[in-house]
C-alpha cells in the first residue's frame, strides 16, 4: 500500500499517543446536542494519560464559551484546552502586519476577541481603510457585513478568512458555514482569501506547541478539513463516523484526504486498531474481514457492508488500486456501516 495508507496500533490510541486535537461539531456534539459515546470515552481517554485539546474551525465563539458547552455535555473542559480558528487567524494577520493595523472584522466576538489581543486595531467600516479583512462566521452576520468587506478588499484589503467549511451542522441539519459567507466576498471582489482554519495546518501546530506535544493525533469528522489538515501537518488522524464523511467517502477519499485511523465513533480511541494486510487473490484483510478490487470494481466478503473491519478492508483494497492507476468504480462501492 502507499504511504497514504491507514496504520495500525496494538495499544489503545489513547494510551498510544499523548494530545488528541479534538473537533468538536461532529465530534464531541452536534450542534447542541451531545453525541453518544463521546462523553465517557473522552473522559475514559483522559483517565489513560491523553491529553485533549479542542480544535474548532468556529470562530465565532469565545473559548470559554466553548470549554462551558463541552463542561455542560459531561466533557469538563477549560477555556485554555480550545483552540478555536479565530485565535488561528488572529495568528496568520500577525505573519504580515504590524501591531496596531487597522483590521476590519466581519464576524462573531470570538474573531474580535482574537484580533484585539493579537494587537491590532478593529474597524467595522471600509471606509475606515483597514489593511486586512478577517472573515469567521457568525449566525447574524447580514448583506451589510459582507458588503463592507467586499468594499475593503476590492481597494486592496487582504482577505483572511477564518476557514472555509461550505456547510455547518445544526441540531437540524447542515446549513450554509463560513465557506459559503466567504465565497460571497470572493464572488464580489475575484479575490481568493488566505485561510487560517483547517484543512490548512495552522491551527493544529499553534495547538501543539502550545501543549509541547511529541505524539499528537488529529480527530475529525470531515476528509475535507480535519483529515486533510492532518495530512497536510504530518499528523496522524483519526476519522470517526459520527458527522459529515462517511465510511463510503473513506473507501473513495484521495490521498491528501485519507484518514490515518477510521473508528465508528470516539470509543475507538480506546481500541486497538488492526492495519489491513494483503492475502490471496487480492483480497485485503483486516481482523477476519476482506475486501478486494476486481476490474475496477470493489468486493466485499460475504458478510457484506456491516463492521469497522469490514470498512478497514475496503479502504485497504481501493487505495492501493487507486494508487496503482487503477480507480475504482464509485458506484461499485456501498454505503458502509461501522
Amino acid at each position: 500500500m502507499s504511504t497514504a495508507g491507514l496504520l495500525g496500533s496494538d495499544v489503545p490510541l489513547a494510551e498510544a499517543y499523548d494530545l488528541a486535537l479534538v473537533d468538536l461539531d461532529g465530534v464531541a456534539y452536534r450542534g447542541h446536542l451531545p453525541i453518544e459515546h463521546a462523553s465517557d470515552s473522552l473522559v475514559a481517554a483522559r483517565s489513560r494519560g491523553l491529553r485533549l485539546l479542542f480544535v474548532t474551525n468556529n470562530a465565532s465563539r469565545e473559548p470559554e464559551d466553548v470549554a462551558g458547552q463541552l463542561t455542560e455535555l459531561d466533557i469538563p473542559t477549560s477555556a485554555d484546552e480550545v483552540m478555536t480558528a479565530a485565535q488561528a487567524c488572529a495568528a496568520l494577520l500577525r505573519t504580515r502586519l504590524e501591531p496596531g493595523a487597522r483590521v476590519l472584522v466581519v464576524g462573531g466576538k470570538g474573531l474580535v476577541t482574537a484580533v484585539t489581543a493579537a494587537g491590532f486595531r478593529v474597524v467595522s467600516s471600509a471606509d475606515e481603510e483597514p489593511v486586512a479583512v478577517a472573515q469567521g462566521f457568525a449566525p447574524d452576520l447580514a448583506w451589510a457585513d459582507l458588503a463592507e468587506a467586499a468594499y475593503a478588499v476590492s481597494a486592496g484589503a487582504w482577505h483572511v478568512a477564518s476557514n472555509r467549511d461550505l456547510s455547518l451542522p445544526t441540531a437540524r441539519g447542515y446549513a450554509p458555514g463560513n465557506g459559503a459567507l466567504v465565497g460571497a466576498v470572493v464572488a464580489a471582489t475575484g479575490v481568493e482569501p488566505a485561510s487560517a482554519g483547517k484543512p490548512e495546518p495552522t491551527m493544529y501546530h499553534l495547538a501543539v506547541e502550545r501543549v509541547g506535544a511529541q505524539r499528537p493525533l488529529v480527530i475529525g469528522d470531515r476528509l475535507d478539513t480535519d483529515l486533510q489538515g492532518a495530512r497536510a501537518g504530518d499528523y496522524p488522524g483519526l476519522h470517526v463516523l459520527t458527522g459529515v464523511s462517511s465510511a463510503r467517502d473513506d473507501v473513495l477519499a484521495e490521498p491528501a484526504l485519507r484518514p490515518h485511523f477510521i473508528g465508528a465513533d470516539l470509543r475507538s480511541l480506546l481500541e486497538t486498531h488492526p492495519v489491513p494486510e494483503p492475502g490471496a487473490d487480492g483480497w485485503w484483510e483486516c481482523a477476519g474481514r476482506a475486501a478486494r478490487v476486481v476490474d475496477g470494481r470493489l468486493e466485499l466478503d460475504r458478510e457484506g457492508v456491516r463492521g469497522i473491519d469490514v470498512v478497514r478492508a475496503a479502504c485497504a483494497a481501493a487505495w492501493d488500486a487507486a494508487d496503482a492507476g487503477r480507480p475504482v468504480a464509485p458506484d461499485s462501492v456501498p454505503e458502509l456501516t461501522a
